[in-house]
């Protein structure tokens, strides 16, 4: 064995793995050369008396007659189970507030819709049964460029009086031949969809009958224009009592 290591060069690699986990480094070699020439390689180390291979290269050791080599590595394991691939998931979030918008102008008088005066038949010369009627319809159209709800909404129309335009302040008269009410229709368009409906918007409308009280519609999101014509057909069974006729119509756009 001296003649085999005469000039030899042992280059000793260390090599670190971090993952996967592999096995350490513990080799045992034996050789000699008596009483013939012997190498024992890693013999198993339990039970030591009944490890033949151990015993044997010990012995030679102990007698001189034999050498041997070991290589013992060590190092802490991970301190978690290692993961080759990591998934992180951020989970972003915020939040939109429901809101319903119509742009009625710039001041309360953008809202203060005001027919002058509703023509009647005066003339002298009318047959009785067509004296002091309406001489013609009465209409009012408002549009808005911006209306709408981000939401699930409801859109309403109510009046204040199902019947209609009223004068407040009429005093005596013949019920046969007039009457103090003006009755109107009221109708909204738009653009929208359906409640609950995903889809492309379509023209939508709601119609408040010259004799109804109110009436809604339930409409997912939208966002467009509306316009609402009020129109308040002649009134020709019935004369007009004179005085101040008024009414109020509330839109409302509530989300839901």
């Amino acid at each position: 064995m001296k003649k085999i290591l005469t000039g030899a060069v042992a280059a000793i690699a260390l090599v670190g793995i971090a993952s996967p986990a592999a096995a350490q480094t513990n080799q045992r070699h034996y050789a000699g050369t008596a009483p013939i020439p012997y190498t024992i390689t890693n013999p198993q180390p339990i039970p030591f008396f009944g490890n033949v291979g151990l015993v044997a290269g010990e012995l030679g050791v102990a007698l001189q007659v034999g050498t041997r080599y070991t290589a013992v590595a060590d190092a802490p394991s991970d301190s978690e189970t290692a993961t080759p691939t990591v998934n992180v998931a951020f989970n972003l979030s915020g939040t939109v507030n429901k809101d319903c918008s119509f742009y009625a102008g710039n001041n309360s008088n953008a809202t203060n819709i005001d027919f002058g005066v509703i023509g009647v038949r005066t003339g002298n010369n009318e047959n009785v049964n067509n004296a002091f009627e309406m001489v013609g319809p009465a209409f009012a159209n408002i549009e808005t460029l911006t209306a709408g709800c981000n939401f699930n909404n409801e859109v309403k129309i109510a009046k204040n009086d199902a019947a209609g335009l009223v004068n407040q302040t009429a005093s005596g008269y013949d019920t046969n031949q007039f009457q103090n009410n003006i009755p109107y229709t009221v109708s909204a368009a738009w653009t929208g969809v359906a409640f609950n409906a995903v889809t492309a918007g379509t023209p939508q409308s709601l119609t408040v009958g010259a004799n109804s009280l109110d009436g809604t519609l339930q409409q997912g999101a939208w966002r467009s224009a509306m316009t609402i014509d009020f129109n308040a057909p002649a009134v020709t069974s019935k004369g007009l009592v004179a005085g101040n006729y008024t009414g109020t119509t509330t839109l409302t756009l509530k989300a839901l």
